[in-house]
């Protein structure tokens, strides 16, 4: 058995970096939703902060949506 660790290191890289845009887009999708809550105790507006936040947490699930395509095609 022979094993090919160019491309395992290929595929872990990928992972890796997958994962990290990942969390950080959920992360982003979070502290939008904060900042709106924020925004809306001290009177201001909120549209853009949530606005933002949902499209952080559609990204997440088109994202998730994609992987389950491609584990199950």
């Amino acid at each position: 058995m022979k094993i090919d660790w160019v491309a395992l290191g290929s595929v872990f890289g990928v992972s890796l970096v997958a994962t990290v845009a990942l969390v950080g887009l959920f992360t982003l999708g979070i502290i939008g939703l904060t900042k709106g809550e924020a925004a809306t105790r001290s009177g201001g507006s909120a549209v853009m902060a949530r606005t933002g936040a949902y499209a952080c947490f559609a990204l997440c699930a088109v994202a998730v949506a994609y992987g389950i395509f491609l584990i199950v095609d």
